[in-house]
């Protein structure tokens, strides 16, 4: 029988991870402002509408790199708090964390695809995959949190944990590559941050 204790830390973990979701879903409905109806002249043509939304594909691609990428960052944070049974200071200050910079995604990812192609391009491009290096950190807080406090819940699988263990090494160095490649290119670091939400996607589903 569940005990007063158990149920007032289930408690705590639901109204913790209901916080956060209401963040993700803020931050991934911003990502659309940043899709702008383009201007042509009132008696324009057809064909100049046509050429100017194609000229806006870097909004496109960085909007949905962007959405999926948040979305796969909220499947993330719900597979971890579903192997939470109690929450600590250490993880609600952490768990905050990666929220703020879950909220500076639609800025970065209207600053990335406004310079995709001018001059500042490549700082932009930084910025963005920056940006993302930061949240790394973030769930590497939030797990470190969960771990060392020893707040799993009870019959939390072994082969999940380790799997996430395992899947987390990578984030943080590859967004590391990704912002250094922006001084190549904005392609690498588009093409780095694409292949990383794929990779994300692929380990989410695994667990």
């Amino acid at each position: 029988m569940q005990t007063e204790q158990q149920a007032s830390q289930e408690k705590e973990t639901g109204r913790l991870e209901a916080f956060s979701d209401g963040v993700f879903a803020v931050a991934i409905t911003l990502l659309a402002l940043d899709l702008k109806v383009p201007l042509v002249q009132p008696n324009g043509t057809a064909r100049e509408l046509s050429d100017a939304l194609l000229r806006q594909w870097p909004s496109y691609v960085a909007f949905a790199t962007s959405f999926l990428t948040v979305l796969i960052m909220w499947l993330n944070h719900h597979l971890v708090f579903k192997l939470v049974g109690k929450t600590s200071m250490r993880l609600m200050l952490a768990n905050g964390y990666l929220l703020m910079m879950t909220t500076v995604v639609p800025f970065t990812t209207e600053l990335f695809s406004s310079y995709f192609s001018l001059p500042g391009a490549r700082v932009a491009a930084a910025a963005y995959a920056g940006a993302f290096v930061l949240i790394s950190i973030g769930y590497l807080w939030v797990w470190h949190a969960v771990k060392h406090g020893q707040l799993f819940r009870s019959g939390a699988p072994a082969e999940t944990i380790d799997r996430i263990d395992r899947n987390y090494r990578y984030g943080t160095p590859m967004y590391v590559l990704a912002t250094a490649g922006a001084a190549i290119s904005p392609y690498v670091t588009l093409a780095i941050c694409t292949a990383l939400w794929l990779f994300w996607a692929f380990t989410a589903t695994e667990c």
